[in-house]
């Protein structure tokens, strides 16, 4: 059965809340919650809406999750948050649920680490082991992918992809999808380096390394345009699944609108 620290708590007798669950004083849960083993409520939680945690989650004090999202279109659908396990949710987090604009659903995987105040909205899609710190905003379907990581105080606009393994700096102001493997800045951000910390922390091959660096001068520095990058890398045999993965996902960029992949361009 669950723990309650504190007799001052609020759940609502029908939440679905698992064994070993640990729940602080002041705590709040609403009646279409469902929270897995193992996780820890610290006090004063906030969990409403139809939203699902998974295992082994921590959770700090002043978060809000499930939340109505913060668009005027919203009309009261039974819309949902989902987070998978192991993740760390510091305090003042704030997780929206989804809009009906897409699939009904805010999603989080596993292994994630949200630094104090971070907030994702309506519709956004988080991978795992993905590093948001402290004051940075996710605009509504925002999707981030595995093992990004997101400095301090940075803004991100809807509709923008956070490619895997990249690396946002602080205070950085991200308009456009920002490419795999790639350390971005400024405002707007552009790809300074490839992310080689991160890359050499995850065991990625000297090769891959190498022709992920290739990759990035020629399409960000000498800026020779995707299809004669692709030649020149084909032609050195720097083709790399890394680097067919980084090609691939420009192309799904400049497909799209503003910058944005998921942002379709409309037919005139």
């Amino acid at each position: 059965m669950a723990t309650y620290v504190s007799e001052h708590v609020a759940i609502d007798a029908r939440a679905e809340i698992d064994i070993d669950v640990e729940i602080g004083p002041f705590c709040v849960i609403g009646p279409h919650v469902r929270i897995g083993r193992g996780t820890r409520l610290e006090n004063n939680v906030t969990i409403m809406g139809h939203v699902t945690i998974g295992q082994n989650n921590h959770i700090y004090p002043g978060v809000v999750i499930g939340g109505e999202p913060q668009d005027i279109s919203y009309r009261g659908s039974e819309t949902q948050v989902v987070i998978g396990d192991s993740n760390c949710i510091r305090e003042g987090v704030t997780i929206n649920r989804a809009t009906e604009k897409e699939d009904g659903v805010t999603s989080v995987g596993n292994h994630n680490f949200f630094m104090a105040c971070s907030h994702v909205a309506h519709d956004c899609r988080l991978g795992d082991h993905i590093i948001i710190a402290n004051g940075t905003l996710l605009g509504g379907h925002v999707h981030v992918h595995d093992h990004a990581s997101i400095s301090g105080a940075v803004g991100i606009h809807h509709y923008a992809t956070i490619g895997a393994f990249s690396f946002v700096a602080g205070m950085s102001r991200v308009l456009h999808d920002v490419p795999p493997y790639m350390l971005v800045d400024g405002h707007p951000t552009r790809p300074r380096c490839i992310n080689v910390v991160a890359l050499k922390r995850n065991s990625f091959s000297q090769e891959s390394i190498d022709s992920l660096a290739e990759a990035h001068r020629l399409l960000f520095r000498a800026k020779v345009g995707l299809a004669h990058a692709r030649e020149i890398l084909r032609g050195n045999d720097l083709v790399t699944p890394e680097v067919a993965n980084l090609l691939g996902f420009i192309e799904q960029q400049q497909e799209g609108k503003h910058g944005r992949a998921r942002e379709r361009r409309r037919a005139s």
